[in-house]
């Protein structure tokens, strides 16, 4: 991070900070959620948290592979949720 202006440094640091705590309260709403569907929204914000954690890693870095990883993460995240929800639901993945 020597190469980027002191402020951009502070502003990395500073989400950093501020994604981090928001991926600790998601861990904590999932293990304490009173509700199933409490829990699905805990693990699909903590997959946010993490994309946002990987993406500032890439900006931190500069390195542009993150950004990749970020956009299968995302996926991965979007269908794990969708079919843990429908489990829930119906009993059922796959129809």
């Amino acid at each position: 991070m020597s190469e980027m202006p002191a402020f951009l440094e502070y502003t990395l640091i500073f989400t950093f900070v501020v994604v981090a705590l928001s991926q600790i309260m998601a861990m904590i709403r999932l293990v304490i959620g009173p509700d199933t569907g409490d829990r699905i929204l805990a693990l699909d914000t903590m997959v946010v948290n993490a994309i946002g954690l990987i993406v500032l890693l890439g900006i931190a870095q500069g390195i542009q592979i993150y950004f990749e990883v970020s956009l299968i993460i995302a996926m991965l995240g979007f269908v794990s949720t969708v079919a843990y929800a429908r489990f829930v639901l119906r009993g059922d993945i796959i129809e």
